[in-house]
């Protein structure tokens, strides 16, 4: 039995849960800029949600004083 975070999401879901662009999942798919999980389903892209929830916990900075805008 699958739990929520075991479902597929397209890369239109995944972009707008990550905050960034289609176009942005899209080049680092193509560039291999980030260790990103996918699936392809024919000619289509999907991403499990546990992928996309541990990859924005890998990204987490600990202190926001470190952030620089």
């Amino acid at each position: 039995m699958l739990n929520e975070n075991d479902r597929l999401l397209s890369r239109d879901e995944a972009a707008k849960f990550l905050g960034v662009t289609k176009g942005t999942l899209e080049v680092w798919a193509c560039t291999k800029r980030y260790d990103l999980p996918y699936i392809k389903v024919g000619r289509l892209v999907k991403y499990w949600l546990s992928d996309l929830i541990a990859f924005a916990q890998s990204r987490r900075v600990a202190n926001p004083a470190e952030i620089q805008e």
